[in-house]
């Protein structure tokens, strides 16, 4: 599978992923799980600032970003459709990158103002663990809000194989043709 196939498919996963994870926290009790909720969005929305940051360093525009999460929170469905934008970006960025524009170093700033180098692989690499850690910050959350006062709905399973097998069942039919 080439690199741009593979990154593709992490794309796809994240997405899914992202969406589930702000499905659930949206769905938190603003009362009962209120520093629960504020901090899970806030990891998200932090997931979408950086998302969008080094974007903008593959697209070669400036982000206008002075840090890496902005001073107020997104509502949950606003937050929602803006992190469903720039995976579908990251998505498209993915599908049609070459092996040599993923190769392709990439010199930019960071926000703190230390420099940064990094091939354009390596930053969607990037993007896709970084968001995979700050999910996982705001799965424990949602336990944690669940094992205070049981939460409505279904709390979400954030892996790559849950991911393809919902995508693809066919999957597990573990290659057999179907009956």
């Amino acid at each position: 599978m080439s690199a741009s196939r593979l990154l593709a498919r992490l794309f796809r996963y994240q997405a899914w992923a992202n969406d589930d994870m702000l499905r659930a926290l949206a769905a938190l009790d603003p009362g009962r799980h209120a520093e629960e909720r504020q901090l899970g969005l806030r990891l998200m929305n932090h997931c979408l600032v950086v998302n969008q940051i080094f974007a903008a360093h593959l697209a070669g525009r400036s982000h206008g970003f002075a840090a890496d999460n902005t001073p107020d929170t997104p509502a949950p469905e606003a937050l929602r459709r803006e992190l469903a934008a720039v995976d579908r970006w990251y998505l498209d960025y993915a599908e049609a990158a070459t092996p040599d524009l993923l190769a392709q170093p990439l010199p930019f700033t960071f926000t703190d103002g230390d420099p940064g180098f990094m091939s354009h692989e390596d930053i969607l690499a990037h993007v896709v663990t970084h968001n995979g850690y700050h999910r996982g910050e705001a799965g424990r959350l949602l336990r944690q809000a669940n094992d205070r006062a049981p939460l409505r709905g279904e709390l979400p399973w954030d892996t790559y194989a849950v991911h393809l097998h919902r995508a693809e069942p066919e999957r597990r039919r573990q290659g057999r043709a179907a009956p």
